[in-house]
């Protein structure tokens, strides 16, 4: 080993010091004020066809596909030619491309000129590298970790390159303290220095922010007021002769005017909850504005008390929910109740589907209920919040063994962590063998349970190629033969689309057995089952039902039914396999876990919990002979994820570090 090769590491940690001293002398922390102008979207179809025309124009010119020219419209906007021209590695923000072929493309545009060196070519990669960190979860990262990124990409000064980054705002710098210090009051506590990308920077501070306002603008009732409203409803009250504004809004059909019960109330709905965990979770939200919960699939019941409880104090409670399978199994536990007429998905809530809104913009509710929060990345987080008015109660509900969200950030855990909410843990736990078995692999043991009625099977296989054979036997023959379980119920999990047992191999073979066909719709025949992904993280499964000029035609799990363009099959996959991130939110009566040798190193506990979880009446696990899946659930819980909304919140409630 040279000189030279000794003493790199220490030239990067000389340059990084001193770009974090820079950092923290300019007072950079507070990032740029502006928020940046979005690409100038094509306002007609002949516009658009002509953008793209020349988008493709240029990207040939300098040897890139030209089934770019869209996503470059759509990314860069109108003038998306023109500045590929001028800035060939601005391609590099397409989904997709990576530097070696935006180097690639720039060669084609700029010949010798385009050098590893060129200013563009550095303000490019410091938001890709950001950018590829948000897809492994990462809403920040260390500066150290984002240099030496950038050195491996052979960028000459990576220092500057980010110095230049945080100057004109597409990074935001932050010093906090490292989390887990404890030393004395008289130390300077230790540092570190993260970089961002400014839609999740501000996304995390929004979440900051709002958690705290609507803890502080909760008004709890007083039974002075629930008095008051008993009197109103007898007609005792002398002021009746004088109807009150607010009620003749409720006559016209305006949402009722939030009750406010008081304690008394509060304690007896929580005395009449059907379990003590429902008991324990109703006087959390009797007296906090945010209260996180956390169990098993069983504990859902609890959610349901709540719901109850709070239709009956006269509360406008409302539940949003990760998926329409979660909306059902709720609306089952709600059997009945006047509160299962209060569902709705997230997407739903958010849009026109669920409660309505408040004269302010804000959703028209007291109480809202959100299942599966541990799925919530920062940004939809932050949109939730946002859209909460003040003195509204949430309860985030969450499985703490499940995967996080597919998008960047730990919202639920930073929250748990920074101790900023009471938070109230189920004692509800999942029967059965399925449930026994993920409940051993929550605590790091992957133990064999009784299961007399084949509730849980384990096949050994010797490679990828008997392990796509041995699940599509499962799927299409031996479950539903042997349990009575039909196919269309089972789901294939693995742990990634490519591979040799990946979901595209997966979903050859079941189409080859189940549904065989020239793949006559852009590769899709009818009867296919598909998975939909109208936006990264969402995974609607559906079927095929036909195909034809207009499109393909498809009909979701929840009953619904689309058209898909030719250009929006781009994000449709077939759906006898799933990853396991694809498949949180929902359950399936048979699921069979295929665990790939060459994926068994990247396994966390965390995943074999969640793919295991996905079965209510029969799980089939299929995975090579060894010790790699007991590893993987006994020594690695969970992939690391820098983030700092926990920081963010310990700042607000003045917590420190």
């Amino acid at each position: 080993m040279t000189q030279a090769e000794h003493t790199a590491p220490e030239r990067q940690a000389q340059a990084v010091a001193a770009l974090a001293e820079a950092i923290r002398a300019a007072g950079a922390s507070s990032g740029p004020a502006a928020e940046a102008a979005g690409p100038d979207a094509p306002r007609t179809d002949e516009q658009r066809a002509a953008a793209v025309a020349a988008a493709a124009e240029v990207l040939a010119a300098g040897g890139a596909p030209a089934d770019l020219a869209g996503p470059a419209v759509a990314t860069l906007g109108e003038a998306a030619g023109e500045q590929l021209r001028e800035d060939p590695w601005a391609v590099l923000a397409l989904p997709g491309v990576r530097p070696e072929q935006a180097d690639g493309f720039a060669r084609g545009l700029l010949g010798p000129a385009a050098g590893p060196g060129d200013p563009r070519r550095a303000a490019a990669l410091v938001p890709w590298v950001l950018e590829q960190a948000a897809l492994r979860g990462h809403s920040a990262q260390e500066i150290g970790e984002v240099a030496a990124a950038l050195e491996r990409l052979r960028l000459p000064d990576a220092a500057a390159a980010l110095q230049e980054a945080v100057v004109d705002g597409r990074a935001m710098a932050f010093q906090e303290e490292l989390p887990g210090h404890h030393g004395n009051d008289e130390e300077e506590p230790p540092t570190r220095t993260l970089l961002a990308l400014e839609r999740l920077a501000l996304a995390e501070e929004s979440l900051g922010e709002a958690l705290v306002r609507l803890q502080s603008t909760l008004v709890p009732g007083t039974e002075a007021a629930a008095e008051d409203e008993d009197e109103d409803e007898d007609g005792d009250d002398a002021a009746d002769d004088a109807q009150d504004p607010q009620d003749a809004e409720a006559e016209e059909g305006a949402p009722a005017w939030p009750a406010t019960p008081g304690p008394a109330a509060w304690e007896a709905a929580a005395a009449a909850a059907p379990s003590s965990s429902a008991t324990a979770l109703l006087r959390a939200v009797a007296g906090s504005a945010l209260v996180v919960h956390s169990g098993g699939e069983a504990s859902r019941a609890e959610l349901a008390a709540l719901l109850r409880a709070a239709d009956g104090l006269g509360l406008r409670a409302w539940a949003g929910t990760w998926t329409d399978h979660g909306r059902t199994v709720l609306a089952g536990l709600l059997d009945g109740s006047p509160a299962a007429e209060r569902l709705a998905t997230l997407a739903d809530l958010l849009g026109a589907g669920g409660p309505g809104r408040a004269e302010d913009g804000t959703l028209a509710l007291d109480l809202l209920v959100v299942p599966d929060a541990q799925l919530l990345d920062v940004e939809l987080a932050a949109t939730l919040l946002e859209a909460l008015g003040d003195g509204t109660r949430l309860v985030l509900s969450s499985d703490p063994n499940q995967l996080w969200s597919a998008g960047p950030g730990r919202f639920l855990a930073d929250l748990v962590a920074a101790k900023a909410c009471p938070v109230v843990a189920s004692r509800t736990p999942d029967e059965g063998p399925i449930g026994e078995l993920v409940s051993g692999i929550s605590i790091g043991e992957l133990q064999p349970v009784d299961a007399p009625d084949k509730e849980v099977v384990v096949l050994g296989v010797q490679d990828a190629g008997e392990a796509v054979h041995r699940a599509v036997q499962l799927l299409a023959d031996s479950i539903p033969r042997a349990l009575g379980i039909p196919a269309e119920q089972v789901v294939l999990i693995t742990a990634g689309h490519g591979g040799g047992a990946g979901t595209r191999a997966l979903n050859a073979a079941a189409k080859a057995r189940l549904n065989p066909g020239p793949g006559a719709f852009g590769g899709f025949d009818p009867g296919d089952r598909v998975a939909w992904s109208p936006a990264p993280g969402t995974t609607l499964p559906g079927r095929v039902l036909d195909g034809g000029a207009a499109g393909l035609h498809l009909e979701l799990s929840d009953g619904s039914r689309l058209t898909l363009s030719p250009a929006q099959t781009s994000r449709l996959r077939h759906g006898w396999a799933l990853t396991a991130h694809q498949a949180v939110g929902r359950r399936w009566p048979g699921a069979v876990v295929v665990v790939p040798g060459d994926a068994a190193a990247g396994l966390t506990r965390q995943w074999v919990y969640t793919a295991f979880g996905r079965a209510e009446r029969h799980l089939s696990v299929v995975h090579p002979a060894g010790p790699a899946l007991a590893q993987a659930v006994a020594e690695r819980p969970a992939a690391p994820r820098t983030t700092r909304l926990r920081a963010i919140l310990a700042e607000h409630t003045g917590q420190g570090g």
